[in-house]
């Protein structure tokens, strides 16, 4: 069967390239949010087109809308988390994240670690900030030793299809040359496989079954079977851009993909925006924003 697919994921790349437009999160304080994203990782606070305050990384915004109560942070939604580089000395990033009063949902953690107790060699290491609204971020070590905004992390009732929406609809790229696998992994309790790894610019968007978040936060997936809408959560949405908003839309609806919003025009009509419905519910806001970058 992954034979068989591999001819469609290569003629996935036959429409233009989105870029990756922002993460848009749902916060109870905005700017307290902002102030913590940018003090304590490698971003910056920036106007977007005139509208409103956001936190600027990569090239990729993270954007914000006010909340009177505080969102879902529970990993029910097929958005995870999002991801900047640790360098390469993560323990030493880990470190100074603690001493400036950061709380993590997951200790730094060896990969490699195979749950034995003995602990791994060391050559990757991970650990979830509990960011603002329990949005949570990933830090790991990157070869490069870079601490850029690096990815976003989705989960998906099947990994190999959703790759290859967001291959086929936004042109996104796969990483790696050989068969996609579907065969079943575990580490330590958790599946991890098949998964899928992705690149639309400099971010690396991963797609993993939803098998791990099950396994990972069972008190939250008791009594429930199936991923919910990512709307509502502190995750809420992810943004592509496009250069011609009507014309893609136009080639979404032939091709059958759930248009949720029609097109909204703002910013004296230099930014256009719809919101279509992704696999495992993935809300995503499709812009053509003509406004200036910082």
């Amino acid at each position: 069967m992954a034979l068989a697919l591999l001819p469609l994921l290569a003629g996935a790349q036959d429409q233009p390239p989105a870029r990756f437009h922002h993460v848009h999160l749902n916060s109870t304080d905005p700017a307290a949010a902002i102030d913590f994203y940018t003090s304590r990782l490698e971003a910056g606070k920036r106007s977007f087109a005139g509208l409103m305050d956001g936190v600027f990384a990569n090239n990729v915004w993270l954007l914000f809308t006010k909340v009177a109560t505080p969102p879902k942070w529970e990993i029910t939604s097929g958005i995870w988390h999002i991801g900047w580089g640790g360098g390469a000395d993560m323990k030493d990033t880990y470190q100074k994240q603690l001493d400036r009063g950061t709380k993590f949902f997951t200790p730094l953690t060896d990969l490699s670690d195979q749950c034995d107790g003995k602990g791994g060699n060391g050559r990757f290491l991970f650990a979830y900030i509990d960011g603002p609204d329990h949005a949570l971020t990933e830090l790991n070590t990157t070869a490069a030793g870079n601490f850029r905004f690096g990815h976003v992390h989705l989960l998906s009732e099947d990994p190999i299809a959703a790759a290859e929406w967001y291959m086929k609809h936004f042109g996104l790229k796969r990483r790696g040359s050989g068969p996609i696998s579907r065969e079943i992994r575990h580490r330590c309790g958790r599946q991890t496989a098949p998964a899928v790894s992705m690149m639309i610019d400099d971010v690396n968007l991963i797609i993993y079954p939803v098998g791990n978040a099950k396994a990972a936060f069972p008190d939250v997936w008791k009594g429930r079977t199936a991923i919910e809408s990512s709307q509502g959560h502190a995750l809420d949405h992810l943004g592509f851009a496009v250069e011609n908003l009507d014309q893609t839309l136009d080639r979404l609806r032939a091709a059958g993909v759930k248009v949720l919003a029609e097109p909204r025009s703002i910013a004296g009509g230099k930014l256009k925006y719809a919101f279509l419905e992704g696999p495992d519910l993935v809300r995503i806001e499709v812009l053509e924003d003509n406004t200036a970058r910082p």
